[in-house]
């Protein structure tokens, strides 16, 4: 590893640890009486963000590398089946961690939010549609930026206009959009007043007046026929940052070449992504970085 991917996943695996102790109620169980795992779930998580900002979407081929190139800092790494499993088991966890580094950043503080919703495709052929375990939740939807259908999920993001993703969801493939920030939005502590800058599809009275009562500013593109709503000199530019945003889960963490064939599996997956991106973002932020969410410095 280079410098700097080094200093990344030392103070990534220091913080992660420290967490984990403190916080042991976030870890899956494990049964007392059995084989005590060599390698620890700090490390497992440490290794699952290298994996993704490294562009090894095959797990495979990540374990074999790792135990050629960094077995001098991951000396005990379980063969894939082990760490496949260790991952699917640490889904919830990655979850935990990927918000607390979120919440540890003044990225957190931003009084603006972005959201949108981007395609998570899980197979081509009839026979996969049929026959995967995901059928039921994942089916055929429309991607309208690409101009095309897919058969999978929707990844629904809030972020922030640094690219922290502070909340997000999985849906099927028609999910309402609305239903889906409005549970996001829930579930986050938020100050009052805070802007969410979203798409015309964002739209409805009774959804917009439902985040009102929340203290939620919701500003979108006019829709045909309604008058021009505030804030419009803002959507062209603020609108790309979440575009930005999905095209880097796209293309540097290997979103779509996630190679999830179970529910737990492709959760396990996409909370990975996550918490890699995030994960770069708060060290980058730490070190002061011109852009925080730069992964170049990483991903080789």
């Amino acid at each position: 590893m280079d410098t700097d991917l080094d200093s990344l996943a030392t103070t990534l695996y220091v913080t992660i640890d420290d967490l984990l102790i403190a916080h042991p109620e976030q870890l899956p169980p494990r049964p007392r009486v059995g084989i005590a795992p060599k390698t620890t779930d700090s490390e497992i998580i440490t290794l699952a963000v290298l994996q993704v900002v490294l562009g090894y979407h095959s797990e495979r081929r990540w374990v074999r590398y790792v135990k050629r190139h960094l077995v001098c800092y991951f000396p005990r790494v379980p063969n894939q089946p082990g760490y496949n499993k260790r991952l699917r088991a640490l889904a919830s966890t990655l979850v935990w961690v990927s918000s607390v580094l979120a919440r540890s950043t003044d990225q957190w503080a931003d009084g603006v939010w972005v959201a949108d919703s981007t395609p998570v495709e899980c197979g081509r052929s009839r026979e996969t549609a049929k026959r995967s375990e995901l059928a039921g939740w994942a089916e055929y939807g429309y991607c309208a930026s690409h101009s095309r259908y897919f058969w999978g999920l929707r990844l629904h993001l809030v972020a922030t206009l640094g690219g922290l993703v502070v909340g997000w969801v999985l849906s099927g493939a028609k999910a309402d959009e609305r239903e889906a920030l409005t549970a996001i939005m829930s579930a986050l502590e938020r100050r009052p007043g805070q802007v969410v800058i979203t798409d015309k599809n964002y739209h409805g009275k009774q959804f917009e007046a439902a985040l009102a009562e929340e203290g939620i500013v919701l500003l979108r593109k006019a829709r045909k026929g309604e008058k021009p709503r505030p804030g419009a000199r803002f959507f062209k530019p603020l609108r790309q940052v979440i575009e930005s945003i999905n095209a880097t889960f796209k293309a540097q963490l290997s979103l779509e070449l996630h190679g999830g064939k179970t529910i737990q599996g492709v959760c396990a997956r996409v909370a990975q992504r996550v918490l890699a991106l995030n994960a770069v973002i708060w060290f980058n932020e730490r070190i002061g970085a011109p852009v925080l969410r730069s992964l170049t410095a990483y991903d080789h």
